[in-house]
């Protein structure tokens, strides 16, 4: 993995990562790669404290070829993906953040068991917990991060962690507001760095088979679009409640309008936590939004634009919320199982685990070398060490996940305002419409701003 760092470029090393594989905290600055090279002479010299891991063998990659990662929230997600890098020899977590006492210290104690039983000491203590999200992204060992907050903080941590020079992999929804989106994706590209956006749906075969068909004329002259998502989120009042223990109340609601505790508010529970609640989050529009919008944009081939207008239900003509692209083609929420394409010739109905088509012998002939064929992943992780590696975009790169987030926006201010919305995709303005506009963007509570 070459790139800059520190004034040299060449491999990056963990720097602080020593011979057992674990990592000590150095005062800030005191790395070079002189120091390492010593260290490394020293190994040499004594080859018989070198452990097998550190070599790159047991299913290691040696030391120096690793990818330290950072984890920032390990909450549902966090913790989830914290179990999936800890099962991959390219990456070493080094590091886990959140503003929750307990979950980061449960986090750091199973990332040291993990690592401890792969060693043949059996012990690891290489792995710092934080509280706050700063003090990580100051470590100059660490070349990437995974963001798993809620929403509300995507877009704060997202561009700190690109300029302070980590790749990023920020789970989806990518933000809570447009021009949070485009906040991102201008550091990401101002700083250079590799973001991944986790709407990982992009990375799994039965999605990337019914785009690849679409795209290539199977069901004829694309019509129609049904994603079958949840609504958006709502204000949401709640009595106040004593701060459990542990848990950093004031710097968990950020960016976000202060707000007396309650269990249910910093809840990451589906159905009553702060994903339906506007302050933190768009609801299922913007949850689930981002996997099955992100796949009709990809099914369009409209990566990077939109659609141009946005009509909420209005119980007569538009029962349903709905979208119109300038190519003709009309998205609607609801009536899919996950997402229904239809054609002039055919349907394609597309979710997890689940393709279905209309007639059969659409789907079942292959693609020819003259159709269209999509960036294939070999898993959305992967990817995304591949790409940190080779400095490519990943196959959900941030601009991606801007537009497609967007979508997901646009169809929450139109029912939030009760009326359609004119959208110019290349700007990325509402036409028109002051108030609607507002919504675009939201205040920050200080001192918080990007």
């Amino acid at each position: 993995m070459a790139r800059e760092r520190d004034g040299w470029s060449g491999s990056p090393t963990p720097g602080t990562l020593d011979w057992q594989g674990n990592i000590t905290m150095a005062r800030r600055g005191t790395f070079t790669r002189r120091g390492f090279l010593k260290g490394a002479a020293a190994a040499v010299a004594a080859p018989y404290i070198v452990p097998a891991s550190a070599l790159g063998r047991m299913g290691w990659k040696p030391a120096g070829e690793r990818i330290t990662v950072g984890f920032i929230g390990i909450g549902n997600m966090g913790g989830g993906h914290l179990e999936g890098f800890l099962g991959d020899s390219d990456l070493q977590v080094v590091a886990v953040c959140d503003v929750d006492a307990v979950k980061r210290a449960h986090a750091r104690e199973r990332v040291e068991k993990h690592y401890a039983a792969e060693r043949e000491a059996g012990t690891f203590k290489g792995c710092t917990e934080y509280h706050c999200f700063e003090d990580l992204l100051a470590r100059e060992d660490i070349d990437a991060v995974l963001i798993a907050v809620p929403d509300h903080w995507h877009a704060l941590v997202a561009v700190a962690a690109c300029r302070a020079g980590k790749d990023v992999y920020c789970e989806k929804p990518l933000s809570l507001t447009v021009r949070d989106a485009d906040a991102m994706v201008a550091a990401a590209r101002r700083y250079d760095r590799v973001f991944q956006t986790g709407s990982q749906q992009r990375s799994s075969s039965e999605f990337r088979k019914a785009c690849e068909l679409v795209r290539s004329g199977r069901i004829g002259k694309l019509l129609t679009i049904h994603v079958g998502i949840g609504g958006p989120s709502q204000e949401k009042y709640l009595p106040e409640e004593p701060v459990r223990e542990g848990l950093d109340w004031d710097r968990w609601l950020g960016p976000a309008p202060w707000q007396p505790y309650n269990a249910e508010r910093c809840s990451g529970n589906y159905s009553s936590g702060w994903r339906l609640i506007r302050d933190y989050s768009g609801g299922m529009m913007t949850d689930w939004g981002a996997h099955h919008f992100d796949i009709a944009q990809w099914g369009m081939g409209m990566d990077g634009h939109g659609p141009v207008e946005i009509i909420p239900p209005d119980g007569k003509d538009y029962p349903t919320l709905t979208y119109k692209y300038e190519s003709g083609v009309i998205m609607y929420h609801g009536g899919a199982n996950g997402i229904l394409f239809t054609g002039t010739d055919g349907k394609i109905e597309v979710n997890r685990g689940y393709f279905k088509s209309w007639p059969d012998a659409i789907g079942e002939e292959p693609l020819g070398p003259n159709d269209v064929h999509l960036y294939e992943s070999p898993g959305h992780r992967t990817d995304w060490v591949n790409c940190i590696r080779s400095r490519r975009r990943p196959i959900c790169d941030v601009a991606i996940g801007a537009s497609s987030v967007t979508v997901c926006h646009l169809g929450n201010i139109a029912q939030w305002v009760g009326r359609p919305l004119r959208w110019d995709p290349v700007k990325r303005e509402i036409i028109g419409d002051v108030e609607a506009s507002r919504w675009l963007d939201r205040p920050k509570r200080a001192p918080w701003r990007l």
